[in-house]
């Protein structure tokens, strides 16, 4: 591989973070970008020729062609990627273009619950039937879809009110657990769930903490979640189009009423389902 630069003259980079609550990412200079824990940033490359590589954080990144000599990728920033800068990097036969991206802290709000204590301390049996759903779960991260490489989603999958934002520090009877890994959306029971994205169903399981919960793979890595269903109504294997049911809204597992919790995974890192939605986009390119 070469490490020969384009000329300046024939290149032209730009990226923008698609994330909900901040504004476009704008440049501090020519070669720095920003983005925030949880975003997915978009990145744009002018160029001829075969189509480019795309890498950051170690990691291989989609790319599609986007007409006229134009190039486009979608990098994802985990909900935990440490902050501070990274290199972004287009690889191809004609040599390599370097930007940098700089990854700010989120500011994440706190959040309290409280459950049956049955909910809270698990005994052996349980804490192993925890693990085994939490790992059942984890390898849908992985699989290979045959999908469009387009990265985004259609539309909410259920209208509500959001009761959790995604990243909030959780506390469950006092005690800190992980991040809040999506969104919560609240809405009564039996109300449908609509898929925002056309894809396959990876998983269809009922989880002792997620309670009944559905994944799909939309491929290129990118893979969402729903979780605490009162009913599914697709199974695994199934293929299905963006805004078909495939469930409702229930309280399930671990939960203090009914609501949708939607988690999205790209390539493994924990992303804001918001900064994938169409009206996140239009929201930040207005004045």
């Amino acid at each position: 591989m070469s490490g020969k630069r384009y000329p300046i003259g024939n290149i032209h980079i730009g990226i923008f973070a698609l994330a909900a609550m901040f504004i476009a990412a704008m440049p501090l200079q020519a070669a720095e970008w920003q983005a925030t824990q949880g975003d997915v940033v978009r990145v744009t490359l002018a160029s001829t020729g075969e189509p480019p590589s795309l890498y950051c954080f170690g990691i291989e990144w989609p790319v599609q062609a986007d007409g006229d000599g134009q190039w486009q990728g979608w990098i994802g920033v985990d909900l935990k990627q440490k902050p501070g800068p990274y290199q972004v990097l287009w690889k191809s036969t004609q040599g390599q273009v370097s930007e940098q991206l700089q990854v700010n802290r989120g500011e994440f709000r706190i959040s309290h619950i409280q459950v049956d204590k049955k909910m809270a301390v698990f005994d052996k049996p349980t804490l192993a039937r925890i693990r085994s759903e939490v790992k059942a779960l984890k390898s849908t991260y992985t699989v290979d879809v045959n999908a469009s490489p387009a990265i985004g989603m259609d539309a909410m999958p259920v209208k509500g009110i959001i009761s959790t934002p995604f990243g909030a520090q959780r506390y469950v009877n006092g005690e800190p657990r992980s991040p809040h890994s999506g969104l919560d959306i609240a809405a009564p029971s039996g109300t449908p769930i609509h898929a925002p994205l056309a894809g396959q169903v990876l998983l269809v399981a009922p989880m002792y903490l997620n309670g009944n919960t559905i994944a799909i793979g939309h491929g290129n890595g990118l893979v969402s979640v729903y979780s605490h269903l009162q009913s599914s109504q697709v199974h695994e294997g199934d293929w299905v189009d963006g805004g078909s049911v495939i469930g409702k809204v229930g309280a399930s597992g671990r939960a203090t009423g009914p609501h949708l919790h939607w988690g999205v995974r790209f390539h493994n890192a924990r992303i804001n389902p918001d900064s994938l939605l169409p009206h996140t986009v239009q929201a930040r390119q207005s004045p």
